[in-house]
Protein backbone atom coordinates (compact mmCIF):
# COMPACT_ATOMS: atom_id res chain seq x y z
CA UNK A 1 0.00 0.00 0.00
CA UNK A 2 1.37 2.79 -0.89
CA UNK A 3 0.95 6.47 2.29
CA UNK A 4 1.24 9.88 1.66
CA UNK A 5 2.63 12.06 4.52
CA UNK A 6 1.60 15.83 4.76
CA UNK A 7 3.83 18.20 7.07
CA UNK A 8 2.88 20.52 8.70
CA UNK A 9 -0.49 19.71 8.19
CA UNK A 10 -3.36 21.19 5.95
CA UNK A 11 -6.55 22.15 6.50
CA UNK A 12 -9.51 20.15 6.47
CA UNK A 13 -10.57 21.45 3.19
CA UNK A 14 -7.16 20.63 1.62
CA UNK A 15 -7.09 17.23 3.10
CA UNK A 16 -10.51 16.13 1.86
CA UNK A 17 -9.29 17.03 -1.66
CA UNK A 18 -6.30 15.13 -1.82
CA UNK A 19 -8.01 11.79 0.04
CA UNK A 20 -10.95 12.34 -2.84
CA UNK A 21 -8.15 11.71 -5.07
CA UNK A 22 -5.84 9.59 -3.12
CA UNK A 23 -8.02 7.16 -1.75
CA UNK A 24 -8.03 4.39 -2.13
CA UNK A 25 -5.19 3.20 -3.48
CA UNK A 26 -2.64 5.65 -1.11
CA UNK A 27 -2.91 6.56 2.51
CA UNK A 28 -2.74 9.95 3.68
CA UNK A 29 -1.39 10.96 6.73
CA UNK A 30 -2.06 14.53 8.01
CA UNK A 31 0.73 15.19 10.81
CA UNK A 32 0.80 18.03 13.35
CA UNK A 33 3.96 17.12 15.01
CA UNK A 34 7.45 16.18 14.35
CA UNK A 35 7.51 13.22 16.89
CA UNK A 36 4.58 11.75 14.44
CA UNK A 37 6.16 12.93 11.30
CA UNK A 38 9.57 10.91 12.32
CA UNK A 39 7.04 7.73 12.45
CA UNK A 40 5.12 8.52 9.60
CA UNK A 41 7.83 8.85 7.05
CA UNK A 42 9.18 5.24 7.72
CA UNK A 43 6.66 3.47 5.49
CA UNK A 44 5.73 6.83 3.45
CA UNK A 45 6.34 6.58 -0.41
CA UNK A 46 5.22 9.95 -0.64
CA UNK A 47 6.12 13.36 1.07
CA UNK A 48 4.38 16.84 0.76
CA UNK A 49 5.74 19.36 2.80
CA UNK A 50 9.65 20.30 3.67
CA UNK A 51 11.63 17.07 3.70
CA UNK A 52 14.80 17.39 5.91
CA UNK A 53 17.99 14.93 6.24
CA UNK A 54 16.89 13.49 8.95
CA UNK A 55 13.58 12.47 7.83
CA UNK A 56 15.61 11.56 4.63
CA UNK A 57 17.12 9.13 5.88
CA UNK A 58 14.40 7.17 8.14
CA UNK A 59 12.47 6.84 5.10
CA UNK A 60 13.13 3.32 3.72
CA UNK A 61 10.29 3.26 0.60
CA UNK A 62 10.41 7.37 -0.38
CA UNK A 63 9.53 7.66 -4.16
CA UNK A 64 7.91 10.79 -4.61
CA UNK A 65 8.51 14.51 -2.96
CA UNK A 66 6.29 17.58 -3.40
CA UNK A 67 7.82 20.61 -2.31
CA UNK A 68 5.28 23.26 -1.34
CA UNK A 69 7.20 26.32 -2.96
CA UNK A 70 8.83 26.85 -6.61
CA UNK A 71 12.27 28.02 -5.71
CA UNK A 72 14.38 25.56 -4.03
CA UNK A 73 17.57 27.33 -3.31
CA UNK A 74 16.37 26.54 0.62
CA UNK A 75 14.95 22.99 0.18
CA UNK A 76 17.51 21.06 -2.05
CA UNK A 77 20.60 19.47 0.20
CA UNK A 78 23.06 16.35 -1.06
CA UNK A 79 21.45 13.86 0.55
CA UNK A 80 18.49 14.71 -0.90
CA UNK A 81 20.11 15.38 -5.11
CA UNK A 82 21.81 11.72 -4.37
CA UNK A 83 18.25 9.93 -3.13
CA UNK A 84 16.58 7.95 -5.98
CA UNK A 85 13.01 9.59 -5.15
CA UNK A 86 11.52 11.75 -7.76
CA UNK A 87 11.45 15.83 -6.72
CA UNK A 88 8.11 17.68 -8.34
CA UNK A 89 7.95 21.54 -6.80
CA UNK A 90 5.08 24.21 -7.32
CA UNK A 91 6.70 26.04 -10.48
CA UNK A 92 3.99 27.59 -12.93
CA UNK A 93 1.73 28.76 -10.84
CA UNK A 94 2.81 32.42 -10.75
CA UNK A 95 3.15 33.17 -13.98
CA UNK A 96 1.21 35.58 -15.41
CA UNK A 97 0.73 37.44 -11.72
CA UNK A 98 4.57 37.98 -12.09
CA UNK A 99 4.23 39.10 -15.73
CA UNK A 100 1.54 41.91 -14.59
CA UNK A 101 3.84 43.04 -11.91
CA UNK A 102 7.04 43.46 -14.39
CA UNK A 103 4.91 45.41 -17.28
CA UNK A 104 3.78 47.54 -14.39
CA UNK A 105 7.22 48.19 -13.71
CA UNK A 106 7.86 48.52 -17.21
CA UNK A 107 4.89 51.18 -17.88
CA UNK A 108 6.14 53.09 -14.71
CA UNK A 109 9.73 53.77 -16.08
CA UNK A 110 8.16 54.38 -19.83
CA UNK A 111 5.65 57.38 -18.60
CA UNK A 112 7.63 58.28 -15.72
CA UNK A 113 4.48 57.69 -13.30
CA UNK A 114 6.47 56.51 -10.16
CA UNK A 115 8.77 60.78 -10.05
CA UNK A 116 4.90 61.77 -11.05
CA UNK A 117 4.03 60.31 -7.64
CA UNK A 118 6.67 61.93 -6.08
CA UNK A 119 5.42 65.12 -7.70
CA UNK A 120 1.51 64.72 -6.81
CA UNK A 121 2.71 64.43 -2.91
CA UNK A 122 3.94 67.75 -3.11
CA UNK A 123 0.98 69.13 -5.44
CA UNK A 124 3.84 69.94 -7.80
CA UNK A 125 2.65 70.17 -11.59
CA UNK A 126 5.88 69.55 -13.51
CA UNK A 127 6.36 67.62 -16.49
CA UNK A 128 9.18 65.50 -15.79
CA UNK A 129 12.58 66.84 -17.52
CA UNK A 130 11.34 70.20 -17.54
CA UNK A 131 11.22 72.59 -20.51
CA UNK A 132 15.03 71.50 -21.59
CA UNK A 133 12.90 67.63 -22.23
CA UNK A 134 10.13 69.26 -24.41
CA UNK A 135 10.81 70.23 -28.60
CA UNK A 136 8.65 72.42 -30.15
CA UNK A 137 5.77 70.47 -32.55
CA UNK A 138 4.35 72.71 -35.38
CA UNK A 139 0.73 71.12 -35.76
CA UNK A 140 -1.15 70.80 -39.48
CA UNK A 141 -2.79 74.19 -37.97
CA UNK A 142 0.13 75.91 -37.49
CA UNK A 143 -0.12 75.85 -33.50
CA UNK A 144 3.00 75.50 -31.50
CA UNK A 145 3.21 73.06 -28.63
CA UNK A 146 5.66 71.31 -26.54
CA UNK A 147 6.10 67.25 -26.77
CA UNK A 148 7.41 65.87 -23.87
CA UNK A 149 10.87 64.16 -24.45
CA UNK A 150 11.19 62.64 -21.19
CA UNK A 151 9.19 59.21 -21.83
CA UNK A 152 9.34 56.29 -23.75
CA UNK A 153 7.62 54.57 -26.42
CA UNK A 154 7.08 51.13 -25.68
CA UNK A 155 7.26 49.68 -29.36
CA UNK A 156 10.26 52.02 -29.64
CA UNK A 157 11.85 49.70 -27.10
CA UNK A 158 13.60 46.33 -26.51
CA UNK A 159 12.52 44.09 -23.64
CA UNK A 160 15.45 41.31 -22.71
CA UNK A 161 14.56 38.29 -20.10
CA UNK A 162 17.05 36.45 -18.80
CA UNK A 163 15.63 32.99 -17.81
CA UNK A 164 12.93 32.35 -20.17
CA UNK A 165 10.90 29.35 -18.42
CA UNK A 166 7.32 30.02 -17.02
CA UNK A 167 7.66 33.23 -15.61
CA UNK A 168 10.09 34.53 -18.65
CA UNK A 169 7.84 33.08 -21.47
CA UNK A 170 4.58 34.91 -19.89
CA UNK A 171 6.41 38.10 -19.65
CA UNK A 172 7.64 38.14 -23.31
CA UNK A 173 3.83 37.71 -24.52
CA UNK A 174 2.86 40.23 -22.19
CA UNK A 175 5.44 42.75 -23.83
CA UNK A 176 4.94 41.58 -27.02
CA UNK A 177 1.26 42.68 -26.66
CA UNK A 178 2.43 45.87 -26.04
CA UNK A 179 4.50 46.09 -29.24
CA UNK A 180 8.06 45.51 -27.86
CA UNK A 181 10.55 44.07 -29.54
CA UNK A 182 11.29 41.06 -27.23
CA UNK A 183 14.66 38.65 -26.93
CA UNK A 184 15.52 36.12 -24.50
CA UNK A 185 18.17 33.83 -23.18
CA UNK A 186 18.09 30.76 -21.43
CA UNK A 187 20.04 27.29 -20.36
CA UNK A 188 17.59 25.43 -21.95
CA UNK A 189 14.10 26.76 -23.65
CA UNK A 190 14.87 27.46 -27.57
CA UNK A 191 11.97 29.02 -28.63
CA UNK A 192 8.30 30.57 -27.03
CA UNK A 193 5.56 29.69 -29.56
CA UNK A 194 3.82 32.53 -30.96
CA UNK A 195 6.01 34.85 -29.74
CA UNK A 196 10.04 34.47 -29.59
CA UNK A 197 11.21 31.80 -32.50
CA UNK A 198 14.65 32.03 -31.41
CA UNK A 199 15.45 32.14 -27.07
CA UNK A 200 19.42 32.59 -27.27
CA UNK A 201 21.88 30.53 -25.59
CA UNK A 202 23.06 31.75 -22.59
CA UNK A 203 26.26 32.85 -24.69
CA UNK A 204 24.53 35.51 -25.62
CA UNK A 205 23.39 37.56 -22.25
CA UNK A 206 26.09 40.50 -23.42
CA UNK A 207 24.49 40.79 -26.59
CA UNK A 208 20.99 40.45 -24.97
CA UNK A 209 21.71 43.52 -22.24
CA UNK A 210 24.20 45.73 -25.06
CA UNK A 211 20.19 45.88 -26.93
CA UNK A 212 17.86 45.57 -24.09
CA UNK A 213 16.28 48.98 -22.68
CA UNK A 214 14.91 46.85 -19.94
CA UNK A 215 16.50 43.91 -18.91
CA UNK A 216 14.47 41.38 -16.78
CA UNK A 217 15.58 38.76 -14.72
CA UNK A 218 13.39 35.92 -14.37
CA UNK A 219 15.86 33.32 -13.94
CA UNK A 220 15.74 30.65 -10.60
CA UNK A 221 18.52 30.65 -7.78
CA UNK A 222 21.10 27.78 -8.85
CA UNK A 223 24.66 27.27 -8.29
CA UNK A 224 24.99 28.87 -11.95
CA UNK A 225 23.17 31.68 -11.53
CA UNK A 226 24.67 32.87 -7.94
CA UNK A 227 25.54 36.47 -8.67
CA UNK A 228 25.07 36.37 -12.07
CA UNK A 229 24.91 40.21 -12.48
CA UNK A 230 27.97 42.07 -11.14
CA UNK A 231 29.30 45.27 -12.35
CA UNK A 232 30.56 43.69 -15.78
CA UNK A 233 27.05 43.05 -16.36
CA UNK A 234 25.93 46.19 -15.50
CA UNK A 235 28.48 48.15 -17.97
CA UNK A 236 27.37 46.05 -20.53
CA UNK A 237 23.87 47.30 -20.57
CA UNK A 238 22.58 50.58 -22.02
CA UNK A 239 23.63 53.69 -20.00
CA UNK A 240 19.63 54.14 -20.66
CA UNK A 241 18.54 50.99 -19.48
CA UNK A 242 16.13 49.92 -16.49
CA UNK A 243 17.20 46.33 -14.76
CA UNK A 244 14.05 44.43 -13.50
CA UNK A 245 14.57 41.58 -10.84
CA UNK A 246 11.49 39.12 -9.98
CA UNK A 247 13.88 35.96 -10.05
CA UNK A 248 15.80 35.49 -6.97
CA UNK A 249 17.72 38.27 -5.29
CA UNK A 250 21.10 36.28 -4.76
CA UNK A 251 21.37 36.73 -8.95
CA UNK A 252 22.22 40.20 -8.22
CA UNK A 253 25.12 41.46 -6.13
CA UNK A 254 23.36 44.38 -4.64
CA UNK A 255 26.45 46.68 -3.57
CA UNK A 256 27.12 46.12 -7.55
CA UNK A 257 24.20 47.24 -8.13
CA UNK A 258 23.52 49.81 -6.31
CA UNK A 259 27.06 50.94 -6.93
CA UNK A 260 25.73 51.26 -10.74
CA UNK A 261 23.01 53.14 -10.00
CA UNK A 262 24.68 55.92 -7.75
CA UNK A 263 27.51 56.05 -10.76
CA UNK A 264 24.74 56.60 -12.96
CA UNK A 265 25.99 53.34 -15.28
CA UNK A 266 21.93 52.42 -15.64
CA UNK A 267 19.20 54.74 -15.54
CA UNK A 268 17.09 52.66 -12.96
CA UNK A 269 15.92 49.37 -11.54
CA UNK A 270 12.64 48.03 -10.29
CA UNK A 271 13.20 45.55 -7.53
CA UNK A 272 10.87 42.75 -6.10
CA UNK A 273 13.63 40.38 -5.03
CA UNK A 274 16.92 41.52 -2.86
CA UNK A 275 20.13 39.62 -1.91
CA UNK A 276 19.09 40.78 1.64
CA UNK A 277 15.34 40.69 2.75
CA UNK A 278 14.19 42.78 4.17
CA UNK A 279 15.84 45.16 2.44
CA UNK A 280 17.70 47.43 5.63
CA UNK A 281 16.04 50.81 6.41
CA UNK A 282 19.44 52.73 5.74
CA UNK A 283 19.76 51.00 2.38
CA UNK A 284 20.65 53.95 -0.16
CA UNK A 285 18.21 51.98 -2.48
CA UNK A 286 15.18 53.29 -0.54
CA UNK A 287 15.94 57.02 -1.48
CA UNK A 288 16.70 57.11 -5.22
CA UNK A 289 14.39 58.28 -7.35
CA UNK A 290 14.88 56.15 -10.32
CA UNK A 291 14.55 52.93 -8.34
CA UNK A 292 10.98 51.27 -7.72
CA UNK A 293 11.04 48.40 -4.78
CA UNK A 294 8.51 46.04 -3.92
CA UNK A 295 8.69 43.78 -0.83
CA UNK A 296 8.68 40.35 -2.84
CA UNK A 297 4.82 40.23 -3.63
CA UNK A 298 5.27 39.82 -7.32
CA UNK A 299 3.71 36.66 -7.00
CA UNK A 300 0.94 37.96 -4.29
CA UNK A 301 -2.76 36.94 -5.99
CA UNK A 302 -6.10 35.28 -4.59
CA UNK A 303 -5.93 32.60 -6.62
CA UNK A 304 -2.72 30.76 -6.03
CA UNK A 305 -3.57 28.86 -2.96
CA UNK A 306 -6.15 27.06 -5.53
CA UNK A 307 -3.68 26.57 -7.90
CA UNK A 308 -0.77 25.51 -5.47
CA UNK A 309 -3.71 22.77 -4.46
CA UNK A 310 -4.35 21.69 -8.20
CA UNK A 311 -0.68 21.27 -8.79
CA UNK A 312 -0.82 18.80 -5.62
CA UNK A 313 -3.82 17.04 -7.13
CA UNK A 314 -2.38 16.53 -10.07
CA UNK A 315 1.27 15.16 -9.51
CA UNK A 316 -0.85 13.01 -7.12
CA UNK A 317 -3.30 11.51 -9.68
CA UNK A 318 0.05 10.97 -12.03
CA UNK A 319 1.78 9.28 -9.32
CA UNK A 320 -0.80 7.05 -8.41
CA UNK A 321 -1.70 6.24 -12.90
CA UNK A 322 2.55 5.88 -13.13
CA UNK A 323 2.54 9.15 -15.82
CA UNK A 324 4.88 11.79 -15.68
CA UNK A 325 4.64 14.34 -13.36
CA UNK A 326 3.85 18.08 -14.32
CA UNK A 327 6.06 19.55 -12.12
CA UNK A 328 9.78 17.42 -12.12
CA UNK A 329 12.42 18.88 -11.37
CA UNK A 330 16.50 18.07 -11.72
CA UNK A 331 17.85 18.07 -8.40
CA UNK A 332 21.02 18.78 -9.07
CA UNK A 333 20.41 21.69 -10.81
CA UNK A 334 17.52 23.33 -8.57
CA UNK A 335 14.77 23.86 -11.26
Amino acid sequence: MRKMVIFPAVDEHRLQRIREVAEPAMIVANVESSEQVAREIVDATAFFGKITPPLLQAATRLEWIQTATASLEHYVFPELVEHPCTLTNMRGLFSDVIADHVMGYVLCFARNLHRYLRLQAQARWEPIGGETARTDFVSGNGVVTKIDQAHMHLSDCTLGVVGVGHIGSEILRRATAFGMRVIGVDVQTRTVAGVLPEVWDLSQLPRLLFESDFVVIAAPHTPETYKMFRSAQFAAMKASGILINIGRGAIVDLADLTSALQQQVIAGAALDVFEIEPLPADHPLWRMENVILTPHVAAASTHIAERHLETLLENTRRYLAGEPFITKVDKRHWF
